[in-house]
């Protein structure tokens, strides 16, 4: 179970998605590593209950649902899905550095799911769903080993923290039906069931820190 409290004062500074009807739609396969001083990518299960609450974060621009880390090119949604490409739902999140820093965005990654959780988020089971971030140059490894250093030695979870730290590889825009997904289907079963409570905890936590 998460600690929220003792998280927010380790850092102040620093239903089932699979289930969904896919879609053939053109994949955008997106250069990384253009810019690592405004960009993550991070992995925290379902793309859409992560792309949601971290849109509410002042100085995040643009949050981009996506698949990375697997060895399939231009996989779709379908192929991801059934976990044999070795890709995870990601997001790709272009932020400003004077409002929001990658720190800012770690704490909130923690936040936002369970990284106790292997493979999995919920009833979202698979490697697709598993917890990673995906930095983008040496300086986001470090922060990123550091933080889940602090976290579990201050056992901020009743379990080891699983969140793995990959290689940044090339980064699939997903499907354009699946790009804020939440803002355009609130009225779905898994919006209302399993992002709408995310997002009502994340409002209340992050509060000072919504746009």
């Amino acid at each position: 179970m998460k600690k929220i409290g003792l998280l927010l004062l380790l850092f102040p500074v620093l239903g089932s998605c699979q289930n969904m009807n896919s879609k053939t739609m053109e994949i955008k396969q997106i250069k990384n590593m253009e810019n690592a001083s405004n960009t993550a990518i991070l992995a925290a299960g379902c793309f859409w209950c992560v792309e949601a609450p971290l849109l509410l974060l002042d100085g995040v621009d643009t949050v981009v649902s996506g698949y990375i880390g697997g060895h399939v090119a231009n996989p779709n949604y379908a192929q991801v899905s059934a976990g044999n490409t070795g890709h995870a739902e990601a997001v790709m999140i272009k932020f400003d550095p004077s409002k929001i820093s990658y720190d800012g965005l770690l704490e909130a990654f923690f936040l936002v799911h369970d990284p106790t959780q292997l493979n999995r988020q919920g009833n979202d089971i698979g490697t697709q769903y598993r917890s990673a971030i995906f930095p983008l140059d040496e300086e986001q490894e470090k922060k990123a080993r550091y933080y889940i250093e602090k976290l579990n030695e201050a056992k901020a979870y009743d379990e080891a923290i699983v969140t793995t730290i990959e290689k940044a590889t090339e980064f699939y825009k997903a499907e354009d039906y699946h790009q804020n997904y939440y803002a355009l289907n609130p009225n779905e079963m898994y919006c209302r069931l399993v992002i709408k409570p995310k997002m009502d905890k994340f409002k209340k936590v992050f509060a000072d820190k919504l746009k």
